[in-house]
């Protein structure tokens, strides 16, 4: 079975691991997907999907709505987020560290939460409305176009803010000395010498904000209101209730795959043309602003972060309000919560007996695949490499109606039950704890596996006695970070999941959906303050404000 001179060891089994597991539940699912979007039958095989979706203007208004609305976004969030890291980094800014934690924590909530409180605070009977109306001031609608764009905007700015901080706190303050020895201050310095250092990592950021964008479902679905997207498109095409066509379905699917394929790749090839490496030998010092400019540079920072924070504020606080079935009742009580724990109890079960038992499979594949791509260098690595990213192309319906369609029948059953879901989180979830763990063992000198092995130790005792401890840190940052992404999951979980393996964001999502607005909110704050809980802990353990994404 194996060649001549190739020894079987722990690291070949587990790399025939990741082939096993890669190939049931990312290739395959995806071939078969590819498969069905040029079939109308099982027999046939026919480009008539393709020509279905692009000859029909309700399908290709779709595609450009989430075009033209995820480009918008993505182009408003680096105009915000950008600024917003240069500030922050440069200057000194009273509460800075609160600052950042609290934009930290208003990304690791869906978006679809975003949505939902800001049509009830905005939406045609929302509070901050009814007030406007009562001084006689009337504000421009939330729903469609713009509310799209102020949730996605306000919900995915921090990814940009994070990236380009990051980066700006590598930039070696010599640098910008030169330049203002040169004659360069001010804008022109910003645009002559820090942007195209930090620009690498700007699109980066971008591009995860465009593929988060581009396959969220919940907030175009709640707040677009006849603005459908290809995310909207793909669920209704298969839970159609005239009859569910998965082969047309398939074929929209793919054609998401494709963009948001394009848009990374992109991204890789513009990066890897426009890198920069840079020593740390003079770390940059932020500075006092003095007059208007600290004035205007504190108002700008304190007026983001409380629009990114409130929606979130305000689902707290209206959790605690009474209701009297689906309204609104006077004063505030627990009403809300005793229903939640009456009604709703399985949902928050469970949420985390799955998302404890996708975190466990995520730690221990995560870390033994990272140790595979950064000690086991080779061409079966750099494959592994693509197969634990990929899932950041595919967007979170179109992976959960990938495993549907996969194992929706025999010889391995899998719709339905709590298996499918927790495979979904695993493989969606993975790459926060591969990279957390990669990074961290990049540090760690070769020489120590070396010198285990020349005590006689064996390649896996090597790991689990040697080198993993040392990784522990990196571990830990990864899987709390990947816990939170978990625990947030709607879209994936929307395609997969049954009465009995209902989730809190889906629970949630139903609730907003029929009018249930004060469970909706008292599960919204569980999941709040369980990731608050969670990003709390992170920082304790990693000694740091910030995330590494």
């Amino acid at each position: 079975m194996f060649k001549k001179g190739v020894r079987f060891d722990f690291w070949t089994f587990v790399s025939l691991l990741s082939l096993v597991f890669f190939g049931l539940f990312l290739v395959i699912p995806v071939i078969r997907m590819l498969v069905f979007s040029f079939q109308s039958t099982e027999a046939s095989f026919t480009p008539e999907n393709f020509v279905r979706f692009f000859s029909r203007k309700y399908y290709t208004t779709g595609m450009w709505n989430s075009i033209k609305v995820v480009s918008a976004s993505t182009l408003v969030v680096i105009l915000i987020g950008v600024p917003l890291a240069y500030i922050t980094t440069t200057f000194k800014i009273r509460g800075n560290r609160l600052i950042n934690i609290l934009i930290i924590m208003s990304m690791l909530s869906p978006p679809f939460l975003g949505a939902y409180s800001w049509i009830l605070m905005l939406g045609r009977n929302g509070e901050i409305t009814n007030i406007l109306k009562r001084v006689g001031i009337s504000i421009p609608s939330i729903y469609g176009f713009g509310g799209i764009l102020l949730v996605f905007v306000l919900k995915l700015f921090p990814y940009i803010y994070m990236y380009t901080k990051g980066a700006l706190k590598k930039v070696d303050a010599s640098l910008g000395e030169a330049a203002e020895s040169l004659g360069y201050h001010g804008i022109r310095k910003v645009v002559k010498v820090s942007l195209p250092l930090v620009l690498p990592t700007i699109l980066a950021g971008a591009t995860i904000v465009f593929l988060r964008a581009f396959a969220d479902y919940g907030t175009p679905r709640l707040i677009g209101e006849g603005y459908n997207t290809l995310p909207v498109i793909v669920y209704q095409e298969w839970v159609s209730e005239t009859g569910a066509n998965a082969y047309f379905a398939s074929a929209v699917a793919m054609i998401m795959i494709v963009v948001a394929a394009v848009v990374f790749l992109l991204q890789k090839y513009i990066t890897s043309r426009k890198n920069y490496t840079m020593s740390m030998l003079n770390p940059p010092k932020a500075k006092q602003l003095k007059g208007v400019p600290n004035v205007l540079a504190h108002a700008y920072v304190y007026i983001i972060t409380i629009l990114a924070t409130l929606p979130q504020l305000y689902i707290i606080l209206i959790s605690f309000r009474n209701t009297k079935g689906v309204m609104w009742a006077e004063g505030y009580g627990f009403s809300s919560y005793i229903n939640v724990f009456t009604k709703s109890l399985k949902s928050i079960t469970n949420t985390f007996e799955f998302g404890v038992i996708a975190i466990i499979i995520v730690v221990i594949l995560g870390t033994l695949f990272a140790y595979l791509t950064v000690r086991k260098r080779n061409f079966f690595s750099k494959i592994l490499d693509v197969f634990i990213m990929f899932p950041y192309v595919i967007p979170g319906t179109i992976f959960g109606l990938l495993l549907l369609m996969t194992y929706n029948r025999p010889p391995l059953v899998l719709s339905g039950t709590a298996a499918i879901i927790i495979i979904s989180y695993v493989i969606r979830r993975m790459p926060y704890t591969v990279r957390s763990s990669a990074a961290i063992l990049r540090q760690i000198s070769p020489s120590i596996d070396e010198a285990s092995a020349s005590l006689g130790y064996g390649s896996m005792q090597t790991f689990f006695n040697v080198t993993m401890p040392v990784m522990i840190p990196g571990i830990v940052s990864g899987a709390i970070l990947s816990w939170i992404t978990i625990l947030n999951e709607l879209s994936s979980t929307l395609m997969l999941y049954t009465g009995r393996t209902q989730t809190m964001t889906v629970t949630v999502f139903q609730e907003i959906s029929r009018g249930g607005y004060g469970t909706a909110a008292a599960l919204s704050t569980i999941l709040t303050v369980t990731m608050v809980v969670s990003l709390l802990i992170f920082f304790k353990l990693t000694k740091s404000e910030d995330i590494d994404l």
